[in-house]
């Protein structure tokens, strides 16, 4: 089983001063939602509003494959909403709106195995009516036996927050099997501008494998035993919001695609060739999403690409 644990919002986006699209949003979502879709057994871990936008969001999630089983549904407060601004590379800037109870995540989290895969991050694994609950289940999953990705997504809206916010940065890095990061996350978290750079703050917070991805300048594999740069292939791009996130479904969709995976126990384990596997599916998830104003790969990619390897 998939765990993905993380902010939901709902994106409403714009190009120049007219709105385009408004679909469900947030990091974690929009990988659940591509494993979903790529048939994958998927829980998404997160709470959001008893009102319209939540029942939105809450039916999209079904209607895609996604259980919502551990969601928590709050009435005294409103569902997050985030104002996507596209500039002219179609990258994006963020207003968000949000009204928050005062106790959140209230269901009780499942428990994690040896064989399940926990992906968590982005500025919902700081948040601190969260982060105590967020971080066991993350814990428990660990000790558990199950395999975890971090995604710091550390924007620079949060820079003002970074001194008090690193601690948390570094515990989670610690809990990770593998950091899945942009450049645009280690430049603002470490000041480090490249991958080597990047993984030496990776492995000194404990983690011992990083894939750093770098847009269109490509994606690099980073351990102790192993290095690798993969080129990502020119599209026509018409929103980036999400690629991370499809980028993560790739990997997970990868990992589950790999002889041994339900006794998949850390990176150790991985291979070189295992690795580059990881980074083809990851290109090829975040390539197709680039190319719509979804979030997540297309039903029409789903049903032709995933029932062969990348």
């Amino acid at each position: 089983m998939i765990f993905c644990i993380g902010e939901t919002v709902l994106d409403i986006i714009f190009q120049g001063d007219q709105p385009l699209a408004a679909i469900p949003g947030g990091s974690m979502l929009n990988t659940a939602v591509s494993l979903g879709r790529a048939g994958i057994p998927v829980n998404f871990i997160s709470d959001f509003g008893n009102d319209h936008a939540g029942d939105i969001i809450q039916n999209f999630l079904l209607q895609n494959g996604v259980s919502t089983e551990y969601i928590s549904r709050y009435s005294n407060g409103k569902t997050a909403v985030a104002l996507a601004f596209l500039d002219s590379q179609k990258n994006a800037a963020y207003s968000f709106y949000k009204i928050f109870p005062e106790e959140r995540l209230t269901e009780v989290l499942p428990s994690a195995e040896s064989g399940d895969i926990v992906l968590f991050g982005s500025f919902y694994a700081l948040t601190g009516p969260v982060r105590s609950k967020l971080i066991d289940f993350v814990a428990g999953a660990k000790s558990n036996g199950a395999f975890i990705i971090y995604d710091p997504n550390f924007r620079s809206a949060h820079l003002s927050e970074l001194d008090t916010l690193k601690p948390w940065i570094l515990e989670n890095i610690r809990m990770a099997d593998l950091v899945r990061g942009s450049d645009e996350d280690f430049r603002n978290i470490f000041g480090v501008t490249d991958s080597h750079q990047a993984f030496q703050c990776v492995k000194n917070a404990g983690c011992p494998l990083l894939i750093y991805t770098k847009n269109s300048e490509g994606v690099e594999v980073v351990s102790d035993d192993y290095t690798q740069n993969s080129v990502v292939p020119s599209i026509p791009v018409i929103s980036t919001i999400g690629a991370g996130d499809a980028f993560n479904a790739g990997i997970i969709c990868g990992l589950t695609t790999l002889t041994g995976f339900s006794t998949l126990t850390g990176s150790s384990t991985l291979t070189g060739s295992d690795l580059d596997q990881l980074v083809e599916y990851g290109i090829l998830f975040s390539s197709n999403v680039c190319q719509s104003m979804d979030n997540y790969i297309s039903h029409d990619f789903a049903a032709t690409h995933l029932n062969k390897s990348p």
